[in-house]
Order: C-alpha cells, then sequence, then structure tokens
C-alpha cells in the first residue's frame, strides 16, 4: 500500500511542477462548480496507470476510489489530453536543447485490435489502416520518434498504418540539427537533399542488402547505433502500455497513446 502511494506522490509531483511552469492553470475555468477531480490529480492518476502496467481505468477507480463517478473519471482522464500533450511537448523542446549531435529516426507499429477483428473495428475507423511490419500486416497506426544517442525523445508524431516512413520526416526533425541516422526505410535522394543543411545537418539512411553502395567505417559505426533507438519501442510497448485495444473511443486510444509517451520521459 505504502509503495503505490509513494509511486503516485512522485508521480503528483512532477506533474505539479509542469502544470505551474506552463500555468495551464490559466486553461481552466476559475468560475462555477468545482471539479471533482484536478487537473493534476487526473493526469497523474491516467500516468499511473499507464506506469505500473494496469490495463483498465476500471482498476484505477477501484484502487484510488475518487470522489467521482466511474464514468466522470474516464471521461477527466480522456479530456485532459491536451494538457498532457503540453507537458510533453516541453519536455520534448527542452530535451533538443541539450540533444547529442548524433540522432536516431524510426517508426514502430501499433495495432489497434487483432487482425481477425479489424473488419468490424469501428472506434479508429477513419484513422487507423492497414499497415507492414517485419511480423506482417496489422491494422492500426505508426509512431513516429526521434530520440538522441541518450536514447532521449525529441520528436513524436502518429499517422496511419499505411504511411511512408519518409513523409514526415521533415515534420519531425523541424529545425533540429546533427547527424540523423535511419534505416532502409528511409532512403531517398530527394529526401535526404531536402534535409540537409550545410554545416548543420546530413541525414543518413542504411543502404538496403541488395545495393551496390560503399560506406566508410564512421558510417559503419553510427549505422550501428541504430538499434538503441528500438529500446524505446520495446519499453514503451512492455512496459507503458503503448499498444492496446480497450478503449472505446478515439479520445480513450489517443489518450493512452499521449500518456503512455509522457509516463516513458518523466520516468
Amino acid at each position: 500500500m505504502k509503495t503505490f502511494i509513494k509511486i503516485y506522490e512522485d508521480i503528483v509531483a512532477k506533474v505539479k511542477f509542469f502544470h505551474k511552469q506552463l500555468k495551464l492553470n490559466k486553461q481552466e475555468k476559475s468560475t462555477g462548480r468545482p471539479l471533482s477531480l484536478s487537473t493534476v490529480e487526473t493526469i497523474s492518476l491516467h500516468l499511473y496507470k499507464q506506469t505500473n502496467g494496469i490495463p483498465t481505468k476500471k482498476s484505477i477507480y477501484r484502487t484510488f476510489k475518487p470522489n467521482c463517478s466511474y464514468k466522470t473519471l474516464v471521461v477527466n482522464m480522456n479530456r485532459v489530453v491536451t494538457k498532457s500533450l503540453l507537458i510533453l511537448v516541453a519536455i520534448m523542446k527542452w530535451n533538443q536543447k541539450s540533444a547529442h549531435p548524433v540522432k536516431h529516426v524510426d517508426s514502430t507499429d501499433i495495432p489497434v485490435c487483432l487482425n481477425k477483428n479489424a473488419k468490424h473495428h469501428r472506434s479508429m475507423r477513419g484513422l487507423s489502416e492497414w499497415g507492414r511490419n517485419g511480423k506482417g500486416f496489422y491494422y492500426g497506426l505508426k509512431l513516429h520518434i526521434v530520440t538522441d544517442l541518450k536514447r532521449k525523445l525529441l520528436s513524436i508524431a502518429f499517422s496511419p498504418g499505411n504511411c511512408d516512413d519518409r513523409k514526415p520526416v521533415k515534420k519531425l526533425l523541424g529545425d533540429m540539427t546533427g547527424i540523423f541516422v535511419a534505416d532502409a526505410g528511409y532512403i531517398g535522394e530527394q529526401l535526404a537533399y531536402d534535409l540537409h543543411i550545410e554545416g548543420s545537418r546530413i541525414f543518413m539512411a542504411r543502404a538496403k542488402r541488395n545495393m551496390k553502395k560503399v560506406m566508410s567505417e564512421m558510417q559503419q559505426k553510427l549505422y550501428d547505433t541504430r538499434m538503441l533507438i528500438e529500446l524505446n519501442f520495446r519499453n514503451l510497448k512492455m512496459f507503458y502500455g503503448l499498444v492496446t485495444s480497450l478503449p472505446r473511443s478515439i479520445d480513450g486510444y489517443l489518450a493512452n497513446y499521449v500518456h503512455s509517451v509522457l509516463g516513458y520521459v518523466l520516468a
């Protein structure tokens, strides 16, 4: 009992800090009936769920017994996603300022349901599409991220499962500088040319096995570091509940994804 209370209090302290620094309280109503759960409490409960392997909001409701109905808790946990996203963006911007010069770009699959249920899936219809990964086809989204050599998260984007990995890269990188290393899915002379900034940014995509292309020893060492970004995906999926099929609305799915990533960067 004491352990989970201590973990929750640590999360609340972190959320309070960013809530105050970003002045998110100014976006909240100052008149009318007060909320049964504050924004800080609601975000903290969702982060506790994601960081402790708790699959459902019902379990959170039973554990913490908040002073509201279960329906109110669910609505509030989905509603605070915009403020949680502001906190996440602020952290990534701060990470960019102290990022290592070597950075990685990659994407991972986020199935929204089992393949056999895709035909009847409704909640994410219109956002989800059929995509393909190393294991085969899946129905869902893609998470695109940029990290540095220290595995700090610098930028994220979501897209349908059938999105070409190269499409969101320009927005992902923004005005970041350094050496960006990607896998063979990002090969393209035009993309490398568009992203190149003389003296401040280089974009490198590993050649495919059937391509006759010579690389230097330094390039090989840089490509060998690319596996570090896979650890981010592994942790998000295994320990922060990124992949789920339990939400029953778009808001529920998006809240799960945002709080999964936010919980990861706050850990």
